[in-house]
């Protein structure tokens, strides 16, 4: 049996899990604060934690040793992330974290299509159903009877 602790799925339901917490701690987080403000607070603390990681795991790498591309790619990531952070913590604070996941993890559909577009990354029938069915389960379980 493969250790479960190199597979990719392990590590994506880890993912989704804290992905789950972080709309629920950042939901009561930011009820007496500026969203603007949480996501800079939350930011910092993933700085650390990702610095406590490379240091204790001893992955650090010369800044030098990265190419040009990685780094445009790393910044441009950086800034989506950035970006995202500001628009989910102001959607929490201005509705129930019940409706504003959903509709953020429709990330999972964009990333599928952009997949296809910019990657040529191939998808089969059933994975586009699959896509189909998380984009209507999204808008589901974020409408307002």
């Amino acid at each position: 049996m493969k250790n479960i602790y190199a597979s990719w799925y392990f590590w994506a339901l880890l993912s989704a899990s804290f992905a789950a917490l972080t709309a629920v701690f950042a939901k009561v987080g930011i009820e007496n604060i500026n969203s603007d403000f949480a996501t800079f607070i939350r930011t910092i603390v993933i700085l650390m934690a990702a610095g406590l990681i490379l240091y204790g795991t001893g992955n650090r790498q010369a800044p030098s040793t990265v190419s040009a591309k990685t780094w445009l790619f790393l910044v441009l990531s950086g800034a989506a992330t950035g970006a995202s952070w500001i628009c989910y913590f102001r959607a929490l604070k201005l509705g129930d974290a019940a409706r504003v996941a959903p509709i953020d993890k429709l990330s999972v559909v964009f990333v599928s299509i952009f997949a296809v577009v910019f990657l040529g990354e191939k998808l089969a029938w059933p994975n586009w159903l699959g896509v189909v069915l998380i984009a209507a389960g999204a808008v589901l379980v974020a409408y307002r009877a």
